[in-house]
């Protein structure tokens, strides 16, 4: 049964494979080097909190706590008459969760930072590709109409509109207006 899992699977990797195009596949697999070239490269601060992270947001990590939590409880409450109990109050119980939350809370957060230094980066990224993407969109506009002019052919759209849509806009006021409809409201 495992092994015709494992055909299937293969055959549906090797049928996605052929259907992506080269380019997307040069794409695909430039940034997952990027994504592990960047891992390797963290702190050892970093990674260490990555590790914590990753673990204590695992099932193992649950199930080892369940199981603990649960031992705990039970010896120290008397169900197994045979351990002596050491913390019958579960005092140490709570003071070792807490500090553990303590900490566990400190490796998300730090995570979460790094997460959101990587996010930035990428709306960096995405916005670089989305300014080039309209200015070169603006330029065959423009190359488009000139040589419809130059054939003499009749364009649908509207002058009007034409001209709006070949005028470069820059970022900055792009954001300027935003701004000024923000302050609107």
């Amino acid at each position: 049964m495992a092994n015709k899992t494992r055909r299937n699977r293969k055959k549906q990797e090797t049928a996605a494979a052929e259907t992506i195009p080269k380019i997307l596949d040069h794409n695909i697999s430039t940034l997952t080097s990027r994504r592990s070239e960047e891992e390797r490269n963290l702190e050892l601060q970093e990674r260490v909190s990555l590790a914590v992270t990753r673990f204590a947001g695992s099932m193992t990590f649950v199930y080892l706590h369940a199981v603990l939590f649960g031992l705990w409880i039970a010896i120290n409450k008397g169900w197994l008459s045979f351990l002596p109990a050491w913390d019958p109050t579960l005092v140490v119980l709570a003071m070792a969760a807490s500090v553990e939350a303590i900490f566990i809370t400190t490796f998300v957060l730090i995570s979460q930072n790094r997460m959101a230094a990587e996010d930035d980066k990428r709306a960096d990224l995405s916005l670089q590709i989305a300014l080039l993407n309209e200015h070169e969109t603006t330029k065959l506009i423009g190359m488009v109409s000139a040589i419809a002019d130059k054939l003499g052919v009749k364009n649908a759209m509207g002058s009007e509109e034409l001209g709006e849509i070949k005028r470069s806009i820059s970022p900055e006021a792009v954001l300027e207006e935003i701004e000024r409809q923000k302050t609107e409201t």
